[in-house]
């Protein structure tokens, strides 16, 4: 299995003790630090794929163009995705002409088919060998579902202008229902040899790239960066989740853990497709978690099969009795019994999915601001989406028309999601009783090395962490974005936070958004 060593989470290359099989297999992409004071037109914060093809298409547009990243480039969650470029949305067609109406649901699939098309032209203009393939998906039943979903949704992909077929059986798979919805035409690639591709067309059109740069303070000025001033005309947020913004965004989009496993299978067993099922309808989670399926490239004998669902709401996996990870297990029972072929498991790893209220990404300017803009909302669809943040924040920032600008506006209402918001609204707000409830762990001792959870010593709570030199490690378990209380992440070796997702490694440091800084230290033996 392949994980990284028992260190403390290196937040420059991934936000998590998982290596992904993209991280694993790629070279870091380093660029220099800030380390003076800067000037320009358009400064974006984040350096994965939506920060990445703002600044390209930007740049390429003729902007002066700096992008800071306070990792390496796609050390965040695109680096931990599964690279599924697709026009098949998280959530139904049906159910996006509900919200929005016929036409503003044919926006939605037009928007996608044509990033679709930006990744396979761009890959093609800049030569990036990234194994980029134009492949078929299917969408097939979850067994708590029925074909009456199916039926609903390939009438709606018809009427938004997709080319999809409804097929007896899906192939090469072993589903409990046969009937599925093909979607063809769709796209995979490497995540971060894709990545690299767009860093090195971005240099070589006079953009900027600095990496280990951590931006803060940002305003309609710009922001302050490692400590220095980048003065700037417009500011792009793109880090999964906006930074910038204390409560505004957080009170529309939740944050969810998926989780991933890699199985090789021997070449020509499969072919190169998506596979996606329809979602547990019972689940107790509004997003309906699903499994996502599709097979990557790894040598000369195996393919690597890349199976994901399992998910859960950020620091919530005990709400279900099941550990992040124990997850792992269930996913690979699911993806055997599907997938028969598979050999040995050779990567886990999980990432973090920004689930939006309505389904679509917010893309654009950020509520209450004339030039800071933002991408978040991925909806478990961010190759696309974050290909679609460049392409709709390029457009708006030189002064173009984009027939997408009002679909994916950060400032849109639509009431016709009071129902799921309220849901949503009170699982955060019951993740309060934290500060009142006792810790997952009575006293530090309890802990063996490569342990860590919660202590209440009062009324303050505490994260500890036992690393494997037997040192402990203590900081504060409210997290200082809006005072969620963290709860211990076993899986990935982080202290995540239930209200909106923010995540701390067990030093203390922030690895995911919204928080803004750091957990300060507690002396434990203060507050034995």
């Amino acid at each position: 299995m392949n994980t990284s060593d028992p260190e403390p989470i290196n937040s420059n290359i991934t936000s998590g003790e998982n290596l992904s099989y993209w991280i694993a297999s790629s070279e870091p992409i380093i660029f220099a630090k800030v380390v003076k004071s800067l000037e320009t037109d358009v400064l974006v914060v984040g350096g994965g794929i939506a920060g990445l093809t703002t600044a390209y298409c930007l740049t390429q547009a003729g902007r002066k163009v700096i992008l800071v990243e306070d990792g390496f480039i796609g050390s965040g969650e695109s680096g931990r995705t599964t690279a599924h470029v697709t026009c098949a949305l998280d959530d139904r067609y049906f159910e996006l002409e509900k919200i929005f109406g016929k036409d503003k649901a044919g926006l939605a699939a037009n928007s996608h088919m044509a990033a679709i098309e930006w990744i396979n032209k761009t890959v093609r203009l800049e030569k990036i060998e990234c194994n980029f393939k134009r492949v078929d998906g299917y969408l097939f039943l979850h067994p708590s579902d029925t074909k009456e979903t199916l039926d609903k949704e390939y009438e709606a992909t018809k009427q938004v202008g997709l080319l999809t077929q409804m097929l007896p059986e899906v192939p090469s798979i072993a589903a409990e229902n046969g009937w599925c919805i093909k979607f063809p035409d769709q796209a995979q690639f490497h995540i971060m040899l894709y990545l690299k591709g767009l860093a090195d067309a971005i240099v070589r059109m006079g953009g900027n790239i600095y990496t280990q740069s951590k931006a803060r303070d940002i305003n309609n000025n710009g922001a302050k960066v490692n400590g220095y001033d980048v003065v700037a005309k417009h500011v792009v947020v793109a880090t999964n989740t906006p930074v910038n913004d204390v409560l505004t965004m957080h009170t529309k989009q939740w944050p969810y853990r998926t989780y991933v496993i890699g199985a090789k299978i021997l070449k020509g067993q499969l072919p190169y497709s998506l596979w996606w099922d329809t979602g547990d309808h019972n689940s107790k989670w509004i997003s309906q978690p699903y499994h996502y399926v599709r097979l990557e490239e790894f040598n000369e004998q195996y393919d690597l099969l890349i199976s994901g669902g399992e998910d859960h709401k950020t620091g919530q996996a005990d709400d279900e009795n099941i550990p992040e990870e124990d997850r792992y297990g269930r996913l690979i029972e699911w993806t055997k019994k599907r997938f028969p072929a598979i050999e040995q498991i050779v990567y886990k790893w999980s990432g973090q999915v920004m689930e939006p209220i309505d389904s679509m990404a917010f893309i654009g300017k950020n509520p209450g601001n004339d030039n800071i803009y933002i991408i978040t909302g991925d909806s478990g669809n961010g190759m696309t989406h974050g290909t679609l943040g460049g392409m709709i924040l390029s457009d708006i920032i030189s002064g173009k028309d984009n027939p997408w600008i009002d679909l994916y506006s950060p400032s849109r209402i639509t009431l016709k999601t009071a129902d799921d918001y309220i849901h949503e609204v009170g699982n955060m707000t019951a993740q309060l009783v934290d500060w009142i409830s006792k810790g997952d762990i009575k006293e530090a001792a309890e802990l063996k090395p490569g342990e860590g959870g919660i202590i209440s010593s009062g009324l303050k709570k505490i994260a500890v962490y036992r690393d494997d030199q037997n040192c402990l490690h203590s900081h504060t378990a409210v997290c200082p974005h809006l005072g969620g209380i963290l709860q211990w992440n076993n899986d990935e070796k982080s202290f995540d936070c239930p209200l909106h997702g923010s995540r701390f490694t067990t030093d203390g440091k922030v690895i995911n958004g919204p928080a803004k800084g750091d957990l300060k230290k507690v002396d434990i033996h203060e507050e034995a």
